[in-house]
């Protein structure tokens, strides 16, 4: 095999790892060393404010422990914002970003009044309600100081990107077999977010412009992650072919439920990896409770 294996795991240190964060990470090293290919870790740390040192620490000790080792040196984006500046400049040179002013509760409250939807996660549509502001006005707010984020116009982008492409239909590769098998080709549909935050107001950047320019500077093959952002991959590529940037192939894979059906998650206290470690749980136990096979030998 000739093609190169480059996949990562990256977490955001704003707490504990838990079993849900197990199975992507081993899984992601399994198929790698599978392969002959690259493991990469990435500490997805552009939210400065709910960042914790010590949860860095407890990563790289939750992964040691299970037997995963990274190749190369950690990365974190928070030294990667001048990366994102000039991506968000390139896009903005398309003409398909815009301000918005809106606080959380006037979206919420004219989404709900308007009927607009949901997007995959389950936020509200945007409305557009700084979509059509004038110069004049951009310009008054923002020398107020005025706190905005910067939206992609969903319509003009989809344009933008039938224009790069020279009318080839919008797909992404979803990998479910053994690597030597092409992945399917599969249709995505950005528009499902409407016009999404592509720069938030607190940070140079979205989760949804970091990852992919991330992606793109480590060369990043293979993206293998949770089901949960399948959804993701159509708004991920509509961005990578405005920043003409390779597009890596996709493996999402099945997710851990707790009790109630819920996706274990830090948000509703799943347990975390170092509480099992702390009861006696052993690594080869962990690949047990994610239904992982053994580790190689």
């Amino acid at each position: 095999m000739t093609a190169p294996f480059i996949t990562r795991f990256a977490p955001s240190p704003n707490g504990e790892l838990h079993l849900g964060h197990a199975l992507s990470a081993l899984t992601a090293f399994d198929m790698a060393r599978r392969y002959g290919g690259q493991f990469i870790l990435r500490i997805e740390d552009i939210d400065v404010q709910r960042t914790r040192e010590q949860h860095v620490a407890g990563i790289c000790d939750d992964l040691r422990w299970l037997g995963i080792e990274w190749d190369g040196p950690l990365l974190r984006q928070s030294v990667r914002f001048d990366a994102y500046r000039e991506a968000t400049q390139r896009l903005q040179d398309l003409g398909v970003l815009y301000p918005c002013f809106a606080t959380r509760s006037e979206i919420e409250a004219a989404a709900a009044g308007r009927h607009t939807g949901t997007d995959p996660d389950g936020s509200p549509l945007y409305p557009g309600l700084c979509k059509n502001l004038s110069a004049s006005e951009i310009a008054h707010r923002t020398a107020s100081g005025e706190p905005y984020c910067l939206r992609l116009d969903m319509d003009l982008a989809l344009e933008a990107a039938n224009a790069m492409s020279k009318g080839r239909p919008l797909v992404f590769g979803e990998w479910t077999g053994e690597y030597s098998n092409p992945p399917s080709m599969v249709t995505a549909d950005p528009a499902r977010w409407g016009d999404a935050v592509i720069v938030r107001k607190d940070t140079p950047a979205s989760y949804h412009l970091a990852v992919v320019v991330d992606d793109a500077m480590q060369g990043i093959t293979h993206v293998i992650r949770g089901r949960d952002l399948y959804a993701a991959t159509g708004l991920h590529r509509l961005l990578q072919v405005l920043l003409d940037i390779p597009e890596p192939v996709y493996h999402h894979h099945r997710l851990l439920l707790d009790a109630a059906g819920r996706k274990l998650s830090k948000s509703i206290g799943s347990t975390s990896l170092r509480s099992l470690r702390q009861a006696g749980t052993t690594p080869a136990e962990i690949r047990q409770l994610v239904g992982l096979p053994p580790a190689p030998a």
